[in-house]
């Protein structure tokens, strides 16, 4: 068990800063990222497939920060023959219980997956954009950074950038520090292939932005 592996790493004085740095109110063990990472290998090497989502699923329960890491990395990794769709039902019911930002991104990553591989799941990214919740707000965005790394999208995805483009737009007016950095990001990440389009939007947007996120969007253009 994945679980019994990291207990057995636990560092009580790295725990102890952990809590202090994520400040959301869980379990630290004091395990860094290289070791779970070895861990989640060492168990896809030895698990059947079929387990990884139950394992994932009785990891991310736990509510041990470690452990929804390692729930994350181990569905981002995973090679997902079957029961495809169980995995996006599981990532999904994660998302209205992220509260910090390290466990939503290490989940976002394995849902970016999912959402790749179905984009007509975008209809209900969509729905958390109007949620209470700024960590299901912020999850809409850099869950589909995908979209905003396409180098030659073809219509389809243009229509889908635009309309996360539209969510991010949405956002601008709303003042909170992570909603204004899940737009500066999702705009810095395509300023690398559409610069124009960041441009554009930051010309539209830009007055209702903080400043700081008008100049991380910007910066990969502004150099």
């Amino acid at each position: 068990m994945i679980l019994d592996q990291l207990r057995a790493r636990a560092n009580p004085q790295k725990a102890a800063e952990m809590a202090a740095y994520h400040k959301a109110e869980r379990v630290y063990l004091g395990v860094s990222n290289p070791d779970i990472d070895a861990i989640v290998r060492g168990y896809q090497q030895g698990g059947p497939a079929h387990l990884h989502l139950a394992e994932a699923a009785s990891l991310w329960d736990s509510n041990i920060h470690e452990a929804r890491v390692a729930a994350a990395k181990l569905l981002t990794k995973a090679r997902i023959r079957e029961g495809e769709a169980e995995v996006w039902a599981e990532i999904a019911r994660w998302v209205p219980q992220f509260d910090a930002w390290a466990v939503a991104d290490h989940a976002c990553a394995a849902g970016s997956r999912r959402l790749s591989a179905v984009p007509d799941r975008l209809d209900q990214v969509e729905t958390w954009t109007g949620d209470s919740s700024k960590w299901v707000r912020r999850a809409a965005l850099v869950m589909t950074l995908p979209w905003a790394k396409l180098t030659h999208p073809n219509e389809a995805e243009l229509a889908a950038r635009e309309r996360i483009l539209g969510w991010a737009a949405s956002y601008t007016t709303d003042k909170d520090w992570f909603i204004q950095k899940s737009v500066s990001w999702w705009l810095r990440t395509l300023s690398k292939k559409d610069p124009e389009r960041v441009t554009r939007f930051v010309d539209a947007h830009g007055a209702s932005m903080k400043a700081f996120a008008r100049k991380d969007a910007l910066r990969a253009i502004s150099g």
